[in-house]
């Protein structure tokens, strides 16, 4: 069982910047590959980044590739989102999730590769 906590949304600007954090518990964050999700209103929910139980390979959603990245520090038991250049269409509720790697080393980018989801943060981007 992993309980997770994100944090960090807010309201910013277009352009602006926010960094996410999802705290888990337990001593066995690094087992697990660990992925970021966003759902905006009225909308399915949707991958935006993940990351292996290393954090040696990352993998972004073509819509925010080269303006996020995912991180994690397994001494600390934390995966961050650091989101730049941010637009309105970034408008959404942002759920951490930890689950299996999908082979070893890659993890999933789909939701149903994930076991445990945070409760959620709003990032809300005006223009």
């Amino acid at each position: 069982q992993v309980l997770l906590v994100d944090s960090g949304g807010g309201l910013v600007q277009a352009g602006g910047s926010l960094r996410l954090s999802c705290a888990a518990s337990g001593r066995t964050f690094s087992s697990y590959a660990m992925g970021w999700f966003r759902q905006a209103p009225r909308k399915e929910r949707e991958f935006v980044a993940a990351i292996s139980r290393s954090g040696g390979s990352t993998y972004y959603a073509d819509s925010v590739k080269g303006r996020f990245t995912i991180s994690r520090n397994n001494a600390k038991n934390t995966v961050y989102l650091q989101m730049n250049s941010l637009k309105p269409e970034d408008t959404a509720v942002y759920y951490c999730a930890a689950g299996r790697e999908i082979y070893t080393g890659v993890p999933g980018t789909e939701q149903r590769s994930y076991d445990y989801w945070g409760q959620g943060t709003q990032v809300t981007v005006s223009s």
